[in-house]
């Protein structure tokens, strides 16, 4: 029986400028897979106008979707309404994988049972074509809730959440992506990491794209007027979950 990996894509009308970008980085990846793996695209559009689904191709490995306006956080939640992959991994539309990435994923997973969750080290792509390395990438190994949680604090948070990939049993136990107006992937790489240790892939496993028209681009995201409540919002929800004891393992 082939196994799934499920890659979780949001995107709006007018935020599909670089999906086609992802896409082919995509169906490159499945060539690269593990035998056995194949990979199922949520591409879930937050709204319903359709358009932004339009330039997908038709093909069996690919489930386009839509439902109503809610932030980048509960459209990738709501995409896990048709997922059938045991691990999920995220990418925005305008983001691509890096040759490889998928299959580091799964060679991490599988190297690595008891962890629940995996995330690659990212190389920003400019708009030059120039790619360079997150200024805090840890090295390769075991990630453990305080050494995130202290990073978190100290506004230096080495992982990027758009390369997670997590099991899906505990993404949907920690309540996947919070509906936060921003930081909702940071919170569920905590909330992953409070009741399961993760594993880090310092070889890139994606390329994260910067251009003027971005989501983190835009005034309303970077100078976001309430991050102090949200600071606080998403530190006490994974510190909530921490304190209940409950760890992840996996079959239950």
């Amino acid at each position: 029986m082939t196994r799934i990996i499920s890659v979780v894509t949001p995107v709006y009308d007018g935020g599909d400028e670089y999906l086609c970008e992802a896409y082919e980085s995509l169906r490159d990846e499945r060539d690269r897979l593990p035998d056995g793996w194949d990979v199922q695209w949520l591409v879930q559009e937050d709204g319903t106008t359709g358009r932004p689904l339009n330039a997908l191709p038709s093909q069996s490995w690919i489930s386009p979707g839509q439902g109503s306006k809610g932030g980048a956080g509960a459209t990738r939640t709501m995409a896990l309404s048709r997922a059938t992959g045991e691990l999920v991994r995220t990418l925005d539309a305008d983001d691509v994988i890096a040759p490889g990435g998928l299959a580091r994923d799964i060679a991490a997973m599988e190297e690595h049972p008891e962890m629940g969750w995996c995330v690659s080290a990212g190389l920003d792509l400019l708009p030059d074509g120039s790619k360079v390395a997150g200024p805090y990438d840890p090295p390769e190994g075991p990630l453990a809730y305080e050494t995130l949680l202290r990073a978190f604090d100290e506004d230096r948070f080495p992982v990027m959440g758009q390369h997670l990939t997590a099991r899906t049993s505990l993404l949907l136990a920690v309540g996947a992506w919070p509906t936060l107006p921003a930081w909702e992937t940071v919170a569920v790489v905590l909330l992953c990491a409070a009741v399961s240790d993760g594993w880090m892939i310092e070889t890139p496993g994606g390329h994260y794209r910067k251009h003027p028209a971005q989501t983190t681009a835009q005034p309303a995201y970077v100078g976001i007027t309430d991050a102090d409540q949200l600071r606080v919002v998403v530190r006490a929800q994974a510190e909530a979950l921490r304190a209940t004891g409950w760890r992840w393992h996996a079959g239950g």
